[in-house]
C-alpha cells in the first residue's frame, strides 16, 4: 500500500479491507498455538493421573497455566503497544513464543516426576501466551471493524483445525499407527509423547508461517490510522491521559489486601484450605498490594512506568469491556471445568472401572501386608492408594456393593516390579488390568471427542459469522452459549459414550463463538494505540475464572460431589447459560457495521 492511501484511508475514517488469503495467512499461526493447547488440554490431566496426581488435587496443579496468563498477558501486550523493530510490532513476539513453546512441548511428556510436569505446564503456558496475545491484537491492529468478526472467525478456524488433529493425535497413533498406550506404572505412555513431539514441530512450523507470509503496518502508517481512530474514543483517552488519583489507589489497595487476607484467615482457621485457595485468596491481596505499589510510583510522578500504565489502563476499561467480563467469566469457568473433569468424568460413568466388594477388601488385607514390608516407603503413591482405599471401605460401610477405581489404584497393584511380593487371586489381578485398558481405551475417546468439538468448531466459525450479519453478534453469541451448557449438562444424562459426539456438537458451537464474539465485539470499544495491553487486561477476564475453578472445583467434587467428576460439567453447563444470559446486556459499539460494503487494498512488503 501506498502512504498516500493510506493517508487518505485515515482522512475516509477507514482502514483498508485485507483480501480473504492475506487474512487466512495472518491467521495460520494459531493452528500451531491450538495444537499446543488441545495437547495440553486433552492430556495433562492424564498426565498428572498417571504420576499420581488424586482427582481433587488436579484443578490444583492446572493453576499454572490461568496464573501464567495473568501474568504473562498484560506485560506482553503493554510491550507489544510500544515495540517496532525489522520483523514489526506484533511478529517478534509470535516468533519468541514458538520457540519457547515448542521446546516445552518435547520437554512435558518426559517429566519424571508430578512437580517436574506441574513445572512443565508452566512453562509451556507462558510460552504459549507470548505467541497468543499479539495474534489477537494483531486483527484489530490490521483489519477495519466490518472485518474483525472475520478476522476473529478465521482465528477460530484455525483454533478448531489445529484442535481436532491435536487431540485425536493419541488416539491415532495407537489405533492406525499401533504405537502403544499404555506403560508402567508412572509412565507416559509413548502415544502420548509422540504427540507432543509433533505438536511441537507443527506449534513452531504454523507461528513461522504467518511470521514469513504477513507484514505489518509501518508506525506512520499506524499512526495515521490512529489519529482517525481516536475521534471513536475520546472519551477513554481523555481520562486515561490523567493517572489515576494515588489516594484512590490506596484506599482500593487495602479493601483488597484486607479481603485477601481476611478470607485467607477465615478459611484457614474455621472451614478449610488447601494449595488452591491459598493461591486464590493471596492473589485478591497480591492485586491490592500492587494497588498499593502503584498508588506509591503515582505519588512520586513515574507515571511512565509499565506497571502504572496497565493498572490506568485497568481502571479505565471501556464500559463494553467491562460488560463482557462476567460473560468472559462463566463462560470460561464452564470450559475449565470441562477440560479438568472430562477424562475422570467419563472414564468413572461410562466405562468399566468398578471394583466388587470382595476385591476391594481383599486390595485392603493385601495393601496392609504389603505396607509392613521395607521396600514399601521407596514406592510411588503409597499413601494415596491407602487413602483410596480408606474412602472405598468408607462407601462399602454405607451399604454399596462396589465402588467406582481410580487408574492410580489398579497401576499400583498390578506394578511389575511388585510381581514378586503381590499375592493377589488373579481374579482380582485380571480385574485391575482390566480397569487400566478401559481407563485408557475411556481417556483416548475423551480425545476423539476433544477433536469433535474442536472440528465442528472450526466447520461453523464461518457459519456464526453469517449469522451476525443477520441477527447481530449478540444474539448469536447467547444462542451458541445455551446449546453450549444443555450440551454440558447432557454428558451426565447420556450413558453410552458413543453419544457424546452429539454433545460435543454443541460445545464444539459455544467454543467457536467464544473464541470470536467476545473479542469482536470488544475490539471496537477499545483505543487503537492500547490494543495489545487490552487484549492482556481483557485476558484476566479468562484467567480469573480458570484460577477460581482451579482453587474452588476439587473442594466442591470431593466435599458436595462425593468424588464424583460429572457433576463438575453439569456445574460447568449451568455456568455458560448465566454467561448466556449476561451476553443479553452488553453494549456493542459497532453494531450495525459488519454490513458495511468492505474497501480491498493489497499491502505490500
Amino acid at each position: 500500500m501506498e502512504k498516500s492511501d493510506v493517508k487518505n484511508y485515515a482522512l475516509m475514517k477507514k482502514k483498508p479491507a485485507l483480501s480473504f488469503w492475506q487474512i487466512w495467512n495472518m491467521s495460520f499461526g494459531f493452528l500451531g498455538i491450538q495444537f499446543g493447547f488441545a495437547l495440553q488440554n486433552a492430556n495433562v490431566s492424564r498426565i498428572f493421573e498417571t504420576l499420581g496426581a488424586s482427582i481433587d488435587n488436579i484443578p490444583i496443579l492446572w493453576i499454572a497455566a490461568p496464573v501464567t496468563g495473568l501474568i504473562v498477558q498484560p506485560i506482553i501486550g503493554h510491550m507489544s503497544d510500544r515495540t517496532w523493530n525489522r520483523l514489526g510490532r506484533r511478529r517478534p513476539y509470535f516468533f519468541t513464543g514458538a520457540i519457547l513453546a515448542s521446546a516445552a512441548l518435547f520437554l512435558m511428556p518426559n517429566s519424571p516426576v508430578l512437580w517436574v510436569a506441574a513445572g512443565m505446564l508452566w512453562i509451556m503456558d507462558a510460552s504459549i501466551n507470548i505467541s497468543m496475545e499479539p495474534f489477537r491484537a494483531f486483527v484489530g491492529d490490521m483489519l477495519p471493524s466490518h472485518q474483525r468478526t472475520m478476522g476473529f472467525s478465521m482465528q477460530s478456524f484455525f483454533i478448531g483445525t489445529g484442535a481436532i488433529i491435536a487431540s485425536a493425535l493419541p488416539w491415532v497413533l495407537t489405533n492406525w499407527f499401533n504405537i502403544s498406550n499404555v506403560a508402567a506404572e508412572g509412565e507416559i505412555p509413548p502415544s502420548v509423547k509422540f504427540a507432543f513431539y509433533i505438536g511441537g514441530m507443527v506449534f513452531f512450523l504454523a507461528v513461522l508461517w504467518t511470521v514469513v507470509s504477513s507484514k505489518e503496518y509501518s508506525p506512520e502508517e499506524m499512526e495515521a490510522f490512529e489519529a482517525a481512530d481516536e475521534q471513536n474514543h475520546q472519551g477513554n483517552e481523555r481520562e486515561s491521559l490523567h493517572p489515576v488519583k494515588d489516594t484512590r489507589l490506596f484506599r482500593n489497595g487495602l479493601i483488597w489486601l484486607l479481603t485477601g487476607l481476611t478470607l485467607f484467615f477465615l478459611f484457614d482457621t474455621f472451614i478449610y484450605m488447601d494449595y488452591g485457595l491459598g493461591v486464590f485468596f493471596g492473589g485478591i491481596a497480591l492485586f491490592g498490594l500492587l494497588q498499593i505499589l502503584t498508588g506509591l510510583f503515582t505519588r512520586q510522578g513515574k507515571t511512565q512506568l509499565g506497571l502504572v500504565t496497565i493498572i490506568n489502563d485497568l481502571y479505565y476499561m471501556p464500559g463494553t469491556m467491562k460488560q463482557l467480563a462476567g460473560v468472559q467469566f462463566f463462560s470460561w469457568f464452564a470450559l475449565f471445568s470441562m477440560w479438568i473433569y472430562t477424562t475422570a468424568g467419563v472414564t468413572s460413568t461410562k466405562y468399566d472401572m468398578a471394583l466388587s466388594r470382595s476385591m476391594v477388601m481383599e486390595l485392603v488385607s493385601e495393601f496392609e501386608r504389603l505396607s509392613r514390608l521395607d521396600e514399601s516407603a521407596q514406592w510411588k503413591h503409597t499413601h494415596e492408594v491407602g487413602n483410596d482405599l480408606g474412602k472405598y471401605r468408607k462407601k462399602l460401610e454405607s451399604g454399596e456393593e462396589e465402588v467406582i477405581s481410580t487408574v492410580r489404584l489398579a497401576g499400583y497393584f498390578t506394578d511389575p516390579h511388585k510381581a514378586d511380593l503381590l499375592m493377589l487371586s488373579p481374579e482380582t489381578t485380571a480385574r485391575l488390568l482390566h480397569i487400566q485398558q478401559e481407563y485408557n481405551r475411556g481417556a483416548d475417546w475423551v480425545g476423539v471427542l476433544m477433536a469433535v468439538y474442536n472440528g465442528f468448531a472450526a466447520m461453523m466459525a464461518f457459519v456464526i459469522m453469517l449469522m451476525a450479519r443477520v441477527i447481530t453478534r449478540k444474539k448469536v453469541h447467547f444462542i451458541c452459549l445455551v446449546v453450549g451448557g444443555l450440551s454440558l449438562i447432557s454428558f451426565y444424562l447420556i450413558p453410552d459414550p458413543r453419544w457424546l459426539l452429539v454433545s460435543e456438537l454443541g460445545i464444539g458451537l459455544a467454543w467457536a463463538s467464544i473464541l470470536a464474539m467476545p473479542y469482536a465485539i470488544l475490539t471496537g470499544s477499545l483505543p487503537q494505540k492500547k490494543l495489545g495491553v487490552y487484549m492482556g487486561i481483557f485476558n484476566f477476564f479468562i484467567v480469573i475464572p480458570q484460577i477460581t475453578a482451579a482453587a474452588m472445583l476439587g473442594f466442591v467434587v470431593r466435599t458436595l460431589f462425593d468424588q464424583q467428576a460429572i457433576y463438575a460439567l453439569v456445574l460447568g453447563g449451568v455456568s455458560m447459560i448465566v454467561a448466556a444470559v449476561l451476553v443479553l446486556f452488553v453494549h456493542d459499539v459497532d453494531e450495525g457495521l459488519n454490513h458495511e460494503t468492505p474497501v480491498r487494498v493489497k499491502l505490500k512488503a
